[in-house]
Order: structure tokens, then sequence, then C-alpha cells
């Protein structure tokens, strides 16, 4: 059973977390994080893209010039698309991106950005994450001591609004509860900070 350190705000060792084989110490499956990370992304696109085809071009109505004699290759319109101003061919219309995944594919995901993170030595365990008053600068020190220099993911057990929005300010810094997990956002994150009692809720949705 994996074990790691608990640190607090300081970044300081208080004690030992063990950690679920089944969760954190499974070996990550590179494929199915690759699908899940493409069906993220492609489920925040918005398919709004849109261009004019030359049926909804406007112009073109009358014959250019005539089909024979004139020399130049024949024309119907001249909204046609080797013309300027003319419609697109095959253009984009606005469509949904979405798509799902298995619920096993997930689960397994999941668990493999987990133990991903915990092999490539990503992931911090704090005591707890508070802050008195809305301040970035609590927040900022708490990465510096713990070893988060870049993008990290900071995951709390629940709601605090003051260290959201304490954390909201520092670029590359993101935080979410278990419930709003996501395979992308542990990925794209240097590091992995969770608190204590998360991991508990961590463990127990998929373990």
């Amino acid at each position: 059973m994996p074990t790691v350190a608990v640190l607090n705000m300081q970044g300081k060792e208080v004690g030992k977390q063990e950690l679920s084989e089944a969760v954190f110490g499974i070996e990550p499956n590179v494929s199915v994080m690759n699908d899940m990370v493409k069906n993220y992304l492609a489920n925040q696109r918005q398919g709004t893209q849109s261009a004019l085809t030359r049926s909804e071009v406007s112009g073109g109505g009358r014959k250019p010039w005539r089909q024979k004699g004139t020399g130049r290759a024949r024309q119907g319109s001249t909204r046609a698309p080797q013309w300027t101003h003319g419609g697109i061919v095959f253009a984009p219309k606005p469509r949904s991106y979405r798509y799902t995944l298995n619920k096993k594919v997930r689960r397994l995901a999941m668990k493999s950005a987990l133990s991903s993170k915990l092999q490539d030595n990503e992931l911090i365990v704090i005591d707890q994450i508070a802050s008195e008053e809305y301040k970035t600068k609590a927040i900022a020190a708490m990465l510096k001591a713990v070893g988060s220099e870049r993008k990290a993911l900071i995951v709390l057990d629940t709601v605090d609004e003051k260290v959201i929005a304490s954390a909201r300010n520092i670029p590359g810094v993101k935080t979410a509860q278990v419930n709003t997990l996501n395979v992308y956002d542990i990925l794209n994150a240097d590091k992995f900070i969770v608190v204590k009692d998360a991991v508990a809720k961590i463990e127990e949705v998929y373990a």
C-alpha cells in the first residue's frame, strides 16, 4: 500500500498517509488517459463555427459570360468556390462535438491519472488548507513552501470560497472539489495538491 508524507501549509511534514492500492497504485493506462483527454477537450468545444456555402453567398445569379466562344473557361456563377467572394466548399456549420465514454473507461482513466501523479512524485497531501481572509499571498506562500512553483491543481474536500478566491489570481493554479475532478486537469498540472480529507473521499468514490 503506497504511503506519502502529509505536509502542513508551511511545508513541514506532520504525518503519513496510506493510499489505496486500487486507486493510487495501479499501472497507468496511457491509451485510456489519452481517450479521456480527447473526450474532455471535444466536450469543451462550442461548435459555433460557421461559413457560407455557394448557395448562401449573396450574388452570382447571372451567368458571367456565355458558355462557348469567349476562349475563357465555362462559368455558371461568380459565387462558385474558385471565385473571389465565392462560397466555401464543405463549409463548417454549427454542430455539437460531444460524445461519451463508458463508465468503466472513465473510472480507469481517473485511477490511471491519480496513480501516475504518485509515481511521478507530483502528488502532495496537505493536512488542511485554510485562509482566514481573502489573501492570495497566503496561498502563494503555501505553494512555494510545498515546492509547487508552476501549474498546480488544488483539490479541496469542501467548497471554501476564501481559498478558491485567493488561488484564483495565481497564474496556472486551479482549484477543484472531489466531485469536479477530471483527468485533463490532473494531467495538465505539474503538482497535484490534495487535502487529506479529500483523499478519503476520492478513495471512497473510485476504490
